[in-house]
């Protein structure tokens, strides 16, 4: 097969750039670049388009072939033959292992072909070790998420409030361990939350999503899986931080082999026998969590949730006046602003932001003078931008008529039922 144009590959790279929420888009450039040979380039986009839609069969396929392709050969030095391979010597070494329980600076990355964000190198088709995983102080509480206070309240008493009393927990027998999910439309807040969490508890805090641990040699997403545990078993206590667990914990039936495995060993962690996880807490976020495989909510797992919804009146009013700081602008009145986007997520609003800050530059690049964001500026976006979260709530009615009959959807069925209106 002759290998794509690199301009086809230039320009649908662009086209995913400009959409990224688009499946189609991803499957097609991750194949692109599957057929070029840079397997390792094509997984990160094959693994969000799984994440957007986990029982996609093009997607599976996609994935197992970049899973089971080799990486690409690295160019050969200029000194060289022609046509001939670097030696397995001449790979890069993986940095050696951190004593310090404090992150360092980095080494300076080599390049980016076969690394992973926590720069350990996988040309070698080892997997990551334990100190590859770098956890964070987290600086954020709670009382720096603006507005939300139901959804704070909901988190003291379900979650924080047991973990702080050491006394309570003695009394009643409850063990620091164990997990909540948070749940909702994009944009709405719920890795902030997550770190308010962390923030509140004084604990370390870890980010993890699917390209995080995914691997193309078999069984080493797995051994990622553990070493991902065994790091934060040193480090307790703290929060592990799942993000989009939909793509890592999509229900077994529905994803491929690589994926199911990598559920099976996450489930393994999470019950294990021979290591313990006290002081080891759990948080994961979704936009789907009717996708999650439901034995990652059973008890002493993911055993609690909580629905974040799109942010309430004083919280688009925060996030208005963030997006609006030191830019120039008057006339505007944020609470009323704030009135006016109901329905609107995070995201959105500053989109909202920028979009009538685009107008007021354009304008005032006619004027040859600065034009501040003012009102006008604020209608014509208004006009403009609208919900995202729509089309996530028809799906979320759609679900919660089949899978709440346990009442885990409970919260998301009583905020459709009294605020069901919302921008379209």
């Amino acid at each position: 097969m002759a290998s794509p144009d690199p301009r086809l590959i230039t320009s649908m790279a662009s086209a995913v750039a400009a959409a990224p929420d688009d499946p189609v888009l991803r499957l097609h450039l991750g194949e692109l670049l599957l057929d070029s040979g840079d397997s390792q380039a094509a997984i990160p986009h094959l693994a969000t388009a799984l994440r957007q839609d986990p029982g996609s069969e093009p997607a599976q396929e996609l994935m197992a072939r970049a899973l089971s392709s080799g990486p690409r050969p690295a160019p050969a030095a200029a000194s060289g033959p022609s046509g001939s391979q670097p030696s397995p010597e001449a790979a890069p070494a993986p940095p050696p292992p951190s004593t310090a329980r404090t992150p360092t600076d980095p080494p300076p990355a080599p390049p980016a072909e076969g690394r992973d964000r926590h720069g350990a190198s996988q040309d070698d088709g080892a997997p990551l070790r334990p100190d590859d995983y770098e956890f964070t102080s987290s600086r954020v509480t709670l009382a720096d998420v603006a507005g939300m206070q139901a959804v704070k309240d909901r988190l003291e008493a379900a979650f924080l409030a047991p973990m702080r009393n050491a006394e309570l927990r003695r009394a009643f027998g409850k063990s620091l361990r164990g997990g909540l999910l948070l749940y909702g439309p994009p944009g709405c807040g719920k890795t902030f939350l997550a770190r308010g969490v962390a923030g509140e508890m004084g604990a370390d805090f870890l980010t993890v999503s699917l390209a995080d641990v995914l691997d193309r040699y078999i069984g080493n997403s797995e051994r990622n899986i553990q070493s991902l545990f065994q790091r934060a078993r040193e480090y307790s206590p703290c929060v592990v931080f799942l993000d989009e667990l939909d793509a890592i914990g999509g229900r077994r039936n529905k994803v491929g082999p690589y994926l199911r495995n990598v559920v099976t060993q996450l489930l393994t962690e999470l019950d294990s026998v021979a290591e313990d996880n006290e002081g080891v807490f759990l948080l994961a976020a979704t936009n789907h969590p009717w996708d999650i495989d439901p034995a990652l909510r059973r008890p002493g797992r993911l055993d609690r949730m909580l629905f974040v919804p799109p942010p309430d009146e004083p919280a688009r009013a925060a996030i208005l006046a963030s997006g609006l700081r030191d830019r120039p602008a008057e006339g505007l009145n944020v609470t009323t602003l704030a009135r006016r986007t109901e329905g609107l997520s995070g995201a959105d609003l500053s989109h909202l932001c920028e979009s009538a800050a685009e107008r007021a530059l354009l304008d005032s690049s006619r004027l040859g003078r600065v034009r501040p964001i003012d009102m006008s500026d604020f209608e014509h976006a208004l006009a403009e931008v609208r919900a995202s979260t729509g089309d996530w709530f028809e799906g979320a009615r759609a679900a919660v008529a089949f899978a709440n009959k346990d009442g885990s959807y409970q919260e998301l069925a009583e905020y459709l039922r009294g605020r069901g209106g919302f921008r379209r």
